[in-house]
């Protein structure tokens, strides 16, 4: 009896230390610095509150503790897409201006290996800027640093919930340095092709309801003659 007593605890301690040896990976770091901070093109943000609640339409399969919105919006159960999120939101630009409408779709990615810190999500954008035309984002997040920093420390707190000062680049391609695609699709931006980053800025979180004071932000870099104003 006593070597299987050894045995088990022998393997609770493995798995404990495995599970520690992932969290406080000294090699794996929050990337804060953009890619495109070098880029040659235009830079134009979009900033959009990442609170279900102030979306337009935030959908997905109705079990996450981030509830689907307006309350009766269609729930995404079905096995295709049971894991995939759909927002449409209002996009604002650097004045905190209403500068477009966009709607992405999240979805977890089978490549997502937790052993390297990686939790990954496919994910494209299809924006409308009234006064420009259409383009499209495409890209796979890492949301490793997120769920790091915040999720986890919420998780594992008294009160359910993490506050705190947090910035970090979910984008890692599928471009080289971690830049997202950007294809353009009707008006000013037919037949043009760019750059873009996306990154998260976090003040509050809920281990309960999701994002409390949290906001997205898309970079995006496009030729001169396309750029936005």
């Amino acid at each position: 009896m006593k070597y299987v007593i050894t045995l088990l605890v022998g393997m609770v301690t493995g798995a404990v230390a495995f599970v520690l040896l992932l969290y406080y990976n000294p090699f794996v770091g929050n990337q804060s610095v953009s890619p495109l901070a070098v880029s040659e093109l235009d830079l134009v943000d979009f900033s959009y509150s990442l609170l279900a609640s102030d979306s337009i339409v935030f959908t997905n399969d109705g079990e996450s503790h981030m509830q689907p919105h307006p309350a009766k919006v269609l729930q995404l159960w079905e096995p295709t897409v049971k894991m995939t999120r759909a927002l449409v939101t209002i996009l604002n630009d650097s004045r905190g201006q209403p500068a477009g409408l966009g709607v992405k779709f999240s979805s977890d990615s089978e490549k997502t290996r937790l052993i390297n810190a990686e939790v990954v999500v496919d994910s494209v954008w299809h924006i409308y800027s009234p006064e420009h035309g259409t383009f499209f984002v495409d890209q796979t997040e890492n949301f490793w640093p997120y769920l790091h920093d915040i999720v986890v420390p919420a998780r594992l707190s008294g009160g359910d919930s993490w506050r705190g000062s947090w910035y970090g680049i979910t984008s890692t391609g599928p471009g080289a340095l971690g830049i997202a695609r950007v294809t353009g699709g009707a008006g000013d931006f037919a037949d043009t092709e760019g750059e873009a980053v996306e990154s998260i800025a976090a003040r509050a979180y809920s281990a309960i309801t999701g994002p409390v004071a949290m906001t997205g932000k898309l970079t995006i870099a496009l030729p001169r003659q396309e750029a936005l104003p």
